[in-house]
């Protein structure tokens, strides 16, 4: 294994994982990190080999605590996440009027700014 972090994403995962491969007779080895020294077929090994994956688990529980606080503090001040949309009401509302005329998609598109796929969604969305 390259690097343990990369092998699973809790203890009861890297635990069952490293199991199941001794079961089936399959050696395991870290290459790089806290455990490269440390060979985790004998019981010590074992040992460091779940107490790492106990401080990698409660280090992913830390970031994902700390994303959901940034998350939760942006929304609190008014910011959302993702890209910004480019068909607002004005821009759909024309849009509508115009296919109404009988104007093509494309015609339509150019005049309002978006691509012809944008368009096509925003008028499915809307009906």
């Amino acid at each position: 294994m390259w690097k343990l972090d990369r092998f699973a994403r809790s203890l009861i995962d890297l635990v069952n994982m490293v199991d199941a491969l001794a079961a089936r007779g399959v050696g395991f080895k870290v290459l790089t990190g806290a455990l490269a020294s440390i060979d985790p077929n004998t019981p010590d090994g074992r040992l460091m080999l779940q107490v790492v994956g106990a401080m990698a688990e409660f280090e992913r529980s830390l970031i994902q605590e700390r994303t959901r606080a940034g998350l939760d503090a942006g929304r609190a001040q008014g910011r959302t996440g993702g890209r910004p949309a480019v068909m607002d009401a004005d821009k759909l509302a024309a849009a509508k009027a115009r296919r109404a005329k009988g104007e093509s998609v494309t015609a339509v598109a150019k005049a309002v700014g978006v691509s012809r796929a944008t368009l096509y969604r925003a008028l499915a969305d809307a009906e």
